[in-house]
Formats: C-alpha cells, sequence, structure tokens
C-alpha cells in the first residue's frame, strides 16, 4: 500500500513541510532510534580503537578485561 504525504507550500509553492501518516511516522521514528543505538556502538567502537593505537604509540599500559570486570 502506497503512502500518502501531503506537502504544505508557502505563497511561491515551495514545499515548506510534509505531513505523513501516523503509522510512517512512528516506522520513522523506531528506525531512526535504531539508527542512533547503532551510531553509538560503531562510535564507541572506533574510540575504542582510538584508545588502543594511543596506548600502543605512548607505551601505556591498558586497563585488561579482568580488571574492567572487577570494577563492576
Amino acid at each position: 500500500m502506497a503512502q500518502i504525504v501531503q506537502f504544505l507550500t508557502d505563497g511561491k509553492g515551495r514545499k515548506k513541510s510534509a505531513l505523513v501518516p501516523i503509522k510512517a511516522w512512528d516506522e520513522l521514528n523506531l528506525l531512526n532510534k535504531q539508527l542512533q543505538k547503532k551510531l553509538e556502538v560503531l562510535t564507541g567502537i572506533v574510540t575504542g580503537v582510538e584508545e588502543v593505537k594511543a596506548s600502543r604509540k605512548s607505551g601505556k599500559p591498558l586497563q585488561t578485561l579482568s580488571d574492567f570486570l572487577s570494577e563492576s
């Protein structure tokens, strides 16, 4: 089934806003939340890799997994 999207335009006919069915809006919001979580995970991985590279370069030891788990 095709989604019907309506556009609100200004006096010159330029699109300014879009009206979408609530079901489509809810699906878009869910997808956005999923993508935000994925971005957080990927950003965390990149940060971790950068920390490892910096540690190797400086010779500074990293925290072990055992030490990390025992903090909890």
